[in-house]
């Protein structure tokens, strides 16, 4: 008589789903993570540090009699410096932190668009779609003559997308 085994074997792999629960637990602490809060300490430890410098400059010029007092008024400046300044600071730092981000992205578009633009070198059909886009925007500007207050109204409202979204707003039918 022929007999089969039927051994139950786990789809996946212990360690591997070990790795898999670390790695998701990373990117979940990244999507979390605020630069601004660190950049804010930064930024309020350098005017905390630059009023204990000179307070101690200040300091320094007294005799040993009057340094208890002196001390206590300078930790009362930078414990007031801290209450007083830890808005601000963050404020700042979130500022920082998302014009460097917005700086990044307009760099990668500016990258995107310069591979897009050496692609289409090479390739003449992308050539020939971007030289109908070209023609296509010359012949709307021409029909359709307009003031600078009312230009400026218009791109204040769209923004001029890049070489690869208008490409794909071709591509999908979806022209200006």
């Amino acid at each position: 008589m022929t007999s089969f085994v039927h051994v139950e074997q786990p789809a996946t792999h212990p360690g591997v789903a070990r790795a898999e629960a670390v790695i998701d637990q990373i990117r979940a602490a990244r999507r979390s993570f605020d630069g601004a809060r660190g950049l804010a300490a930064l930024l309020l430890a350098a005017i905390v540090a630059s009023l204990l410098v000179v307070a101690d400059k200040l300091m320094s010029t007294w005799n040993d009699g009057g340094l208890l007092v002196a001390w206590l008024v300078l930790w009362g400046v930078a414990f007031a410096t801290l209450a007083f300044f830890a808005g601000t600071a963050r404020t700042l730092a979130i500022r920082a932190v998302s014009a460097a981000r917005g700086a990044a992205r307009r760099r990668a578009a500016a990258r995107a668009d310069e591979q897009f633009l050496a692609y289409a070198k090479l390739d003449p059909r992308i050539f020939r779609e971007l030289q109908a886009i070209s023609s296509r925007q010359e012949a709307d500007s021409a029909e359709a003559p307009v003031t600078a207050s009312a230009q400026s109204a218009k791109l204040a409202d769209d923004s001029v997308p890049t070489l690869y979204t208008a490409l794909r707003r071709v591509n999908l039918g979806q022209h200006y």
